[in-house]
């Protein structure tokens, strides 16, 4: 099976046309009519439904689509393989990153890089864990620095520090004029937390299930952690946020922690990636500066 034949099939595949195929690849219809009969002869199997001149997926042909994604970006992985050690210490990186970190570690490690590497240049995603390490692991990101979501077989990580997230309300929140605040006071307000999905989130709702308690009610769900203190100082609302956040000169200098050990959650924020993922060499030097200076770095805000 011939690596160009399968790199039309997707074309063809991600169109549904052959028309707008032939286009795209600058390549006549035909060629590419007796593109997909070779693939076809090969395997003995359809790999489309034709409707009209609308193309449809067998499902043998969605399995062959997902094989030949892998393979192109096996094929891209090893070209750029040969071409970073070609040019050293140089070349592009991908960094996901989660809000804590891009304010309190990417500034810093920045600083370092340009020192140490200053041809590298880097791509930097800011988002929610659960989407980093989805593009991650479908290979759109090299490294993702954030916390820890537990066991994963296909990720390598690497702790930088620990950090705690806590609930979090205005200064003049009602909950603040009890002599003792306890788990089930928190359950008569809204709250502003990320999505159902997210690590932070199913670890409360866990809290409060075990419990007995309602899963506290999301008033307002947010991928932004950078504006949940912003949502919440003016309102009764509660939130969920690192520690990191709190305090004076801090995005969330306008709140204060509802300090309840059950809902402190303790975790590990690091770096990571893709075990069986080729890793340039501008990528090492970014995961080794984080590796051997990233908890003296996150320190030094």
């Amino acid at each position: 099976m011939d690596l160009r034949d399968l790199r039309f099939f997707e074309i063809i595949a991600e169109t549904g046309h052959l028309g707008r195929a032939a286009e795209k690849v600058f390549r006549s219809q035909p060629a590419l009519t007796k593109c997909i009969q070779r693939i076809e002869a090969d395997l003995g199997i359809a790999l489309f439904e034709r409707s009209g001149r609308k193309l449809t997926l067998t499902p043998v042909g969605e399995v062959l689509l997902k094989r030949a994604r892998f393979l192109r970006r096996s094929l891209e992985e090893i070209t750029h393989e040969v071409s970073d050690f070609a040019k050293g210490v140089a070349g592009h990186v991908r960094i996901g990153s989660s809000a804590t970190t891009a304010e309190f570690l990417l500034p810093q490690m920045t600083s370092v890089l340009m020192q140490d590497a200053p041809s590298v240049t880097m791509e930097i995603a800011i988002g929610m864990n659960d989407v980093l390490r989805t593009s991650l692991r479908e290979g759109r990101l090299d490294l993702v620095i954030g916390p820890d979501s537990g066991v994963d077989a296909q990720f390598e990580f690497d702790k930088i520090i620990d950090d705690d997230v806590v609930v979090a309300a205005s200064l003049q929140h009602p909950l603040f004029n009890l002599s003792k605040i306890v788990l089930k006071d928190l359950c008569g307000y809204g709250w502003v937390l990320p999505a159902c999905s997210v690590a932070t989130r199913v670890w409360l709702d866990q809290v409060f299930e075990q419990k007995k308690l309602p899963a506290p009610r999301a008033q307002i769900e947010s991928n932004s952690i950078s504006l949940m203190p912003r949502l919440i100082a003016r309102t009764n609302l509660l939130s969920f946020i690192s520690r990191k956040n709190l305090g004076e000169g801090k995005v969330g200098a306008l709140l204060r922690e509802v300090a309840l050990p059950a809902t402190t959650m303790r975790r590990e924020f690091g770096v990571s990636h893709r075990r069986s993922g080729y890793l340039s060499p501008a990528a090492l030097t970014i995961l080794n500066i984080l590796k051997s200076r990233g908890e003296e770095l996150f320190q030094s805000e």
